[in-house]
């Protein structure tokens, strides 16, 4: 499962069954060879990406065991549902910091640096989104100039190619608070960088 559409998909054809053929149409490049969806379905054991967003995982998990709770009852949860807990600690340490810094206090903006296919890094810049101007650099090289930075758009796929869009005019003039995040393997000297570019922009 990819996302709560997805996993909403698949909780409703455990607890009323379906069209197969559907079925197979949404799921068949994602499940393996002989997967039987009025077999398999009957006993579910959720794993997340180890850098999935905490909460997004907390919820999907949650989808299924209701799922399973409604079709076959609470009392055989025990032996039908199962969750496992596979995030990655630094991922979720960056997830609990970046909320963390949202909350202290207002921010003009957010720069998120870290690979444009990293899932940890693009979902620290969505948690931002949310909130607040997010631009996702890959690097320092990013921040053309206080007119212009050259950044990854917020929520594109994570593919192997995926292009970048140029935003003029997005440093704002005067005082600026900048939050400033990066992905669990980004290197510490790329940080530095980012934060010597943006103090030549502010002055």
């Amino acid at each position: 499962m990819r996302d709560h559409d997805e996993a909403d998909v698949a909780c409703e054809y455990i607890r009323r069954g379906g069209d197969r053929d559907a079925f197979f149409a949404k799921f068949g490049e994602a499940v393996s060879q002989g997967f039987d969806p009025d077999r398999h379905l009957q006993r579910i054991g959720c794993a997340n990406q180890t850098t999935m967003l905490m909460a997004e995982s907390l919820a999907i998990a949650e989808m299924f065991k209701r799922a399973i709770a409604d079709r076959y009852g609470e009392a055989a949860l025990d032996t039908r549902f199962r969750t496992f807990d596979t995030i990655c600690s630094a991922t979720q340490e960056r997830q609990d910091a970046v909320l963390a810094l949202l909350d202290a206090e207002p921010l003009d903006l957010v720069v998120v640096i870290g690979g444009y296919n990293s899932s940890n890094t693009g979902n620290l810049a969505r948690l931002c989104a949310e909130r607040v101007p997010t631009y996702h650099i890959a690097e320092p090289s990013c921040l053309l100039s206080a007119r212009e930075i050259r950044h990854r758009p917020i929520g594109a796929p994570s593919t192997t190619f995926i292009s970048e869009q140029v935003t003029r005019d997005w440093f704002p003039a005067g005082a600026v608070t900048v939050g400033l995040t990066a992905g669990a393997s980004t290197p510490n000297n790329l940080v530095g960088e980012v934060i010597e570019r943006l103090e030549r922009f502010a002055g």
